[in-house]
C-alpha cells in the first residue's frame, strides 16, 4: 500500500545530523570566543591596574595577584587557541607576505615572555649571530613564536634554561626553541601535532591547555610554505625546529 509521503533517505538524514552538529560545534566555539574572552579581558586589565601600584600589597597578596594573572593569561591562550582553530578548519587563512627582520621580530616575541619566565626563574637565551631578513606573514610567524615560546615557559620546571636559536641553513632558514623540561615519551612523538591530544607531559606551573597549539602551529607554517619538527629525549628536554622559505609564496 502506498501513502502519500516518501520515506525518508537514511543516508540523508545521516547527512542532515552531521551538518546540525557541525553547526551547533561552530556556534558553541563562536560563543566562547566572543562571550568568554570578554571577562577574561576585564580581568586582566583590572589585575594590570593593580600591579601598577602594589606597594601597599604584602608578599602574599602580591603572590595571589601574579596567581591571577597566570590564570587569566592562560584561559585567555585557551580561547584565543579555539578561535585560531575554528579560522583555519573552516575559513582558511589570508596572508599577506611583507619583509621581516627576524633578529628584531625573535628578540621582541622573546622579550615579551620574560615577565612569565620570571616568575618561575627561567632564563632565556637568544642566539642570532646576525641580521635575516625574509618575505613572510608576520602576525602569522608571530602566532607561531607565541605557541613554541609558550610551551617552552609553560612546561619547563623553574630554574631551567631555554634556548632560541636563528640560522641560514641553504635556501631556506631555520628556527629552534630547546627546552630543558621533561621531554616527550615515545608514544607521544607520534601525537605532537594532532589536534586535541593530551600527551603525557603537564604543565608545571598548572597551567592549562587545550591540545591545540602544536596543531594550529602546523598548520599555519604548511600555509607559510614551512614545516616544524621535534627532536626529543625523555628527562631531556625538545628541542622544536621551524623551517621558513626566505620568500613566501602568495
Amino acid at each position: 500500500m502506498m501513502t502519500g509521503e516518501p520515506e525518508e533517505n537514511p543516508i540523508d538524514l545521516l547527512k542532515e545530523t552531521i551538518a546540525d552538529l557541525d553547526k551547533e560545534k561552530q556556534q558553541i566555539i563562536s560563543v566562547v570566543s566572543h562571550d568568554i574572552k570578554a571577562p577574561f579581558n576585564r580581568i586582566l586589565a583590572l589585575v594590570q591596574l593593580l600591579e601598577m601600584d602594589n606597594n601597599n600589597l604584602n608578599i602574599e597578596q602580591k603572590q595571589y595577584l601574579d596567581k591571577i594573572h597566570q590564570v587569566v593569561a592562560d584561559g585567555l591562550g585557551m580561547v584565543r587557541n579555539l578561535v585560531d582553530y575554528r579560522n583555519l578548519e573552516y575559513r582558511g587563512i589570508d596572508i599577506h607576505p611583507e619583509e621581516i627582520n627576524l633578529k628584531t621580530f625573535l628578540e621582541k616575541s622573546v622579550k615579551s615572555f620574560k615577565a612569565l619566565a620570571d616568575k618561575k626563574n627561567l632564563t632565556f637565551h637568544v642566539k642570532i649571530p646576525k641580521e635575516i631578513t625574509i618575505i613572510s606573514d608576520t602576525p602569522y610567524l608571530g602566532r607561531v613564536a607565541d605557541s613554541l615560546l609558550s610551551n617552552a615557559v609553560k612546561f619547563s620546571p623553574e630554574g631551567k634554561e631555554i634556548f632560541v636559536e636563528l640560522e641560514e641553513v641553504k635556501d631556506h632558514i631555520e628556527i629552534r626553541v630547546r627546552d630543558e623540561a621533561r621531554g616527550f615519551i615515545k608514544e607521544d612523538e607520534n601525537r605532537l601535532f594532532t589536534k586535541f591530544q593530551k600527551l603525557s607531559n603537564k604543565p608545571t606551573g598548572g597551567e592549562s591547555s587545550t591540545g591545540l597549539g602544536l596543531y594550529i602551529t602546523m598548520l599555519i607554517l604548511n600555509r607559510l610554505g614551512g614545516s616544524i619538527a621535534c627532536k626529543t629525549k625523555e628527562g631531556v628536554g625538545s628541542t622544536f625546529t621551524v623551517t621558513l622559505p626566505r620568500v613566501l609564496k602568495s
